[in-house]
C-alpha cells in the first residue's frame, strides 16, 4: 500500500448542468459502473442542493483523503482533485458555490500544506476547457488565499 501526499489540487467540472437534484450519486455511480472505477475519481465535489425552499451549495464528499485520485491522467499520485457540478463552458459559477469550494480547498492547504501556487484547472493537464471556459480560477484562488490568511 503507497502512502499518499498530494503537493497539488486540480479543480474540475463536471460538464452537467446543475439541477439541484444532488447528481454527485449519478457521477459516482458513473465512474464505478461506467467507467469501471474503484470509486468517484474526485475527492470532494460541490453541488446546488435543493431542499424545500432553500437552494445552497454543499461540498459532497468522494474519495477519500488520503487516497490516491482517478481525476487526472498522469497527476493522480500527486493530486487532490475538487469538481463544481456544472458545466462552466456555459454559465459562470456563482460566488456562493466558488466560497464552499474554496473553504475545502483551504482546509486541504492546511493539512497537506499546499501552496495557492499548486491550484491547478484540469486543462493545464489534459487537452480540454476543464474547469469551463467561463469557471473565474482566479477568483477562486482569492477566496482561498484570503481563507487561508484568515485563519
Amino acid at each position: 500500500m503507497s502512502i499518499f501526499f498530494p503537493d497539488k489540487i486540480i479543480v474540475h467540472h463536471s460538464l452537467t448542468v446543475d439541477s439541484g437534484t444532488v447528481s454527485w450519486g449519478a457521477i459516482r455511480k458513473y465512474h464505478i459502473q461506467t467507467l469501471g472505477m474503484s470509486d468517484i475519481g474526485y475527492h470532494a465535489g460541490i453541488e446546488l442542493v435543493k431542499s424545500g425552499d432553500e437552494n445552497y451549495y454543499e461540498a459532497l464528499l468522494g474519495r477519500p483523503w488520503d487516497k490516491r485520485g482517478a481525476h487526472t491522467l498522469g497527476e493522480n499520485e500527486r493530486s487532490l482533485g475538487i469538481c463544481f457540478v456544472g458545466n462552466y463552458d456555459e454559465v459562470i459559477p456563482t460566488d456562493a458555490m466558488l466560497l464552499v469550494g474554496a473553504r475545502v480547498i483551504a482546509y486541504w492547504m492546511k493539512i497537506y500544506a499546499i501552496f495557492s501556487g499548486e491550484i491547478y484547472p484540469h486543462s493545464k493537464f489534459a487537452d480540454k476547457t476543464c474547469p469551463g471556459t467561463k469557471f473565474p480560477l482566479d477568483k477562486l484562488i482569492s477566496m482561498v488565499t484570503e481563507l487561508v490568511t484568515d485563519a
